[in-house]
């Protein structure tokens, strides 16, 4: 499988302006510029896209993994805050909240461990990577 995305930058770093476009549509033409990478400026920028696609990744993975041991969570619900600092993504943080009956913490802790180190976008990922997980129910 491969999947792609689409970058289109006119102008310089700080007074230009590009947009973003997947394969899928669901971005399409999406504006980003330099405001709104290191302000807070209208559009998206990469690394609010990075926490997108960890939280996602991480959250299926977890579901695979739940199921695999024989639970159906009721909800799994991820925040994800990548830290860019000095050019460089530093940390990608993970807040889990999650309603699942029948599992014990500890059989919790070791799937969400599992998703953590094992969703393909941590295996990308070069940076610390942290996990924050509640368990509900």
């Amino acid at each position: 499988m491969k999947r792609h995305a689409t970058a289109v930058w006119n102008g310089t770093g700080k007074e230009g302006k590009g947009h973003l476009s997947t394969q899928t549509s669901v971005l399409d033409q999406v504006p980003y510029s330099y405001t709104s990478r290191f302000e807070d400026g209208k559009g998206t920028n990469p690394e609010e896209l990075v926490a997108a696609a960890h939280a996602g990744c991480f959250t299926m993975k977890l579901s695979f993994n739940l199921q695999e041991a024989g639970f159906d969570p009721a909800e799994l619900k991820s925040k994800c805050v990548i830290t860019f600092e000095e050019g460089t993504i530093k940390k990608s943080h993970i807040t889990l909240d999650a309603t699942i009956d029948g599992i014990d913490q500890d059989e919790f802790d070791r799937l969400v461990k599992d998703a953590e180190e094992n969703c393909p976008i941590s295996r990308l990922l070069d940076t610390e990577i942290e996990v924050t997980a509640t368990l509900n129910g």
